[in-house]
């Protein structure tokens, strides 16, 4: 959606069928990933009325069996990684072409925000590039499982949360890899936690305030808990970090 600010944006509706709460979930786990220094894209709330809603055919989500309109108010929006005249984006990057993307090393970082925040789903990515440049840039997209989507749980499975293709994680050798990424969660402090929590509209959590302060306190005490989820991820039969024997 094109909005009053002159920028494109992807746009989470409330009535999603996943959950009211991945709204909130995309809000606060993008303002988290922005201060620990990774490649995302800039959220906002936006404000879709009921006069797009009523004359736009396009506002609607399409479901198995049914059609439902767009609740208009309040939605989340992505900021789409850059205006679409201007060049490509892409939602997946052959491996033969990885050589191509220009911050390939904060896959790594990706990955220890991902186990922080728990999320449930693949990693995923954007790749753009502007029209006369031949290299790509990895923009991290789609955070609504952080926290479990609805359930503001943590299960903690070692392959969740990773990205499709292991070759990513091809310049991992050993813990400075993750780095300054890891040391960022792990020495955030808590008031800028819950400062990024403030952020996020009560509506999108249906006005659960106890349940969104213990979700926050959770991300406050699982900072240390993130590289014994990588290791488990490197433990796990996907074996992905092929050069980890390297390290020092």
């Amino acid at each position: 959606m094109l909005c009053s600010d002159g920028h494109y944006y992807v746009v989470k509706f409330r009535n999603n069928p996943q959950h009211l709460r991945v709204l909130a979930n995309e809000r606060l786990a993008a303002r988290l990933a922005e201060i620990v220094g990774l490649p995302v894209p800039t959220t906002e709330p936006v404000e879709v009325n009921e006069w797009l809603v009523q004359n736009a055919p396009e506002m609607h989500i399409q479901l198995a069996q049914s059609v439902v309109r767009c609740e208009p108010g309040l939605q989340f929006g992505s900021r789409y990684v850059l205006n679409p005249t201007q060049g490509q984006v892409f939602d997946y990057m052959p491996v033969e072409m990885l050589d191509r993307v220009t911050n390939l090393a904060s896959f790594a970082g990706i990955l220890a925000f991902d186990k922080w925040t728990g999320n449930v789903d693949g990693r995923q990515a954007a790749f753009w590039r502007y029209a006369r440049q031949r290299k790509y840039t990895a923009s991290f997209i789609d955070h609504g499982y952080c926290f479990n989507a609805g359930e503001w749980t943590f299960p903690d499975h070692p392959l969740k949360g990773v990205y499709a293709r292991t070759e990513v994680y091809g310049t991992v050798t050993g813990w400075d890899s993750f780095e300054p990424w890891l040391s960022r969660i792990e020495r955030m402090p808590a008031g800028a936690i819950w400062r990024a929590a403030e952020a996020v509209p009560a509506e999108w959590y249906g006005d659960d305030r106890n349940a969104f302060e213990q979700l926050v306190a959770t991300l406050i005490e699982r900072r240390n808990k993130v590289r014994h989820l990588i290791e488990a991820f490197q433990q796990s039969p996907r074996r992905p970090f092929a050069r980890w024997s390297c390290a020092a």
